[in-house]
């Protein structure tokens, strides 16, 4: 394998395992700017995973080739309303934001994997989907020498669209005055309040947005690589993309960037036996090598990086 091909196999693999990591991150960073930690991603992700793989099986002679950018919309919206449980339960409620999140993690697999048996006779899985992303070439760009057919020729054009989006959401939360507003109630809630800054609204925009974010992050995963669901379609991608937030210091930006590394390090187990010095390793310890990444991360930078100040913390507007 010369190296153009060996590098476009690279980057393209990378590109799709980052994608879901990369919306889930943004989706993360936005819950925790506004206060509210959301350890429910992996749950999250897999609600949206579930509803985006049902819509494309029973909708794809409807919408034909359309059918898994729908779908995308509809894992978002699951992951909305997945997602106000955990908004209820924290601001409403005041209930402690990591259990709250845990709780959602432990009721996704069960409950999608019950729907999943109760909608395809007994089977623990659904039937792989008609309609998928598959593999798009960008026109003009994919004729450039060299950088051309490694970015753009034969790639997931839905990983570009992560990627812009990670740039809109830096945009948004920096460079706008709802993010101003979002950022403010994630480090001192009561001097926002003072201002007229309602905190509940802001922190009920923040978390559902994170559910819109990661539903679509686990409807990539659904619809681009495993292409049906079971109980390992989300398989700890939640935590990974968790790992990328903290790592990117909850910007947008240094999110993505991280979960292009994740991506990275998912993706060598698939592509291990065409690339030079990885290719004698035994692919049992390239399979578990994202998940030790995530645990020393978590680890190493948890205790070092900066989060919002009010992070994790319940508002009391009489306090």
């Amino acid at each position: 394998m010369d190296t153009i091909k060996l590098f476009t196999l690279i980057v393209t693999s990378t590109l799709l395992y980052a994608a879901p990591l990369i919306m889930t991150a943004l989706g993360g960073t936005f819950s925790e700017r506004s206060g509210i930690v959301n350890v429910g991603l992996e749950g999250i992700m897999c609600v949206g995973a579930f509803a985006s793989v049902v819509f494309n099986l029973e909708m794809a002679e409807s919408f034909g080739p359309a059918t898994p950018w729908i779908g995308l919309v509809v894992g978002g919206v699951a992951g909305i309303i997945f997602a106000l449980i955990h908004a209820i339960a924290t601001i409403n409620l005041r209930a402690d934001h990591v259990i709250s999140g845990t709780v959602l993690n432990l009721i996704a697999p069960a409950l999608t994997v019950l729907l999943t048996r109760v909608l395809y006779d007994g089977k623990g899985q659904t039937d792989i989907i008609k309609e998928s992303f598959g593999l798009f070439t960008f026109p003009f760009l994919s004729e450039i020498p060299v950088i051309g057919p490694i970015f753009f020729k034969e790639t997931h054009i839905v990983s570009y669209l992560t990627i812009i989006v990670a740039i809109l959401s830096w945009f948004l939360i920096y460079k706008t005055r709802f993010g101003l507003r979002l950022r403010s109630v994630g480090e001192h809630p009561q001097a926002a309040d003072t201002l007229g800054i309602s905190v509940t609204k802001l922190r009920y925009s923040g978390v559902l947005i994170s559910g819109f974010l990661a539903g679509i992050g686990g409807a990539i995963v659904s619809q681009s690589i495993s292409r049906n669901f079971s109980v390992s379609t989300i398989a700890g991608q939640g935590f990974m993309a968790m790992a990328a937030m903290i790592f990117g210091k909850w910007n947008p930006v240094g999110a993505m960037l991280s979960a292009l590394f994740f991506g990275l390090a998912q993706s060598l187990a698939l592509i291990s036996t065409a690339v030079p010095g990885i290719k004698d390793i035994p692919s049992i310890y390239l399979q578990i090598a994202p998940y030790i990444i995530t645990i020393v991360v978590l680890v190493v930078f948890m205790g070092k990086a900066e989060a919002p100040a009010a992070g994790g913390k319940n508002y009391i507007k009489s306090k």
